[in-house]
């Protein structure tokens, strides 16, 4: 309803403001920028202190503590002496052990891990051996103490509750222990736990065994397709593959 001596056919009851006003708010508006936090990711970065990125309780460190615990003694006895200078044998050790813990086998991918993964960097302090190298490492130099280390590693891991044996062993493998039941059950019980998960250490020292021989042919094989060599070495090859 309206006066019609005070109002004409424009008039209406809503409230607006000056244009001028609307043009200030809305030029305030666009001067206010975002603000982010500085990034470039072509900036030198410089790490003081890897360690201290590596969680307190991390795999990495007990595999750490345990390589160090091996006399250097016992280690440099598998080494001739005098030549190129070879990686350090605990370094080696370490940075397998890292890539079999979390269920690497393959020297390119425990490779990958060095270039790649934050605790096998620091385990191998920032050098990056190659995956010839370790492959040789592992399946001629130290072979032996490889499948010793890797049994105490899958123990001292599951006693200190990283890993369970039906998620590493990947089958669901699982014995049930129920302390309160009558002490000769549990023993039982426990025997047969010990049992199982020594054949699924030797079945996984088995398949790395594997892995490690495929991996030294295929560097092999590598080499011949990429090289001259004389029909003589060429047999020569082929004959070594197949002792293999």
């Amino acid at each position: 309803m309206c006066n019609l001596m005070t109002t004409n056919e424009n008039y209406n009851t809503q409230l607006t403001l000056p244009l001028e006003v609307k043009e200030e708010n809305i030029a305030s508006k666009k001067q206010v920028t975002p603000t982010f936090k500085p990034y470039n990711n072509r900036q030198v970065q410089v790490i003081f202190d890897i360690q201290e990125l590596i969680p307190e309780h991390h795999v990495a460190r007990v595999i750490d503590e345990m390589v160090e615990a091996i006399p250097d003694e016992q280690l440099f006895q598998y080494y001739p002496g005098g030549g190129r200078s070879s990686f350090h044998p605990k370094m080696m050790l370490k940075v397998i052990l890292y890539g079999y813990s979390q269920k690497v086998y393959s020297c390119r991918g425990i490779e990958k891990l060095i270039q790649e993964n934050l605790p096998a960097m620091w385990l191998a302090a920032m050098q990056k051996p190659d995956f010839r190298t370790l492959n040789e490492f592992r399946g001629q130099r130290m072979k032996q103490m490889m499948d010793q280390l890797f049994e105490a590693m899958i123990l001292k891991l599951m006693e200190e509750n990283y890993i369970t044996m039906e998620n590493y062993f990947l089958d669901g493998t699982k014995i049930e222990a129920n302390a309160n039941k009558y002490s000769f059950v549990w023993k039982k019980t426990t025997d047969r736990f010990k049992e199982k998960l020594k054949e699924k250490i030797q079945e996984t020292l088995r398949q790395i065994e594997a892995i490690t021989q495929l991996e030294a042919e295929s560097y092999l094989m590598e080499n011949v397709e990429d090289s001259e060599i004389a029909p003589s070495k060429l047999e020569e090859v082929a004959n070594q593959l197949e002792k293999k």
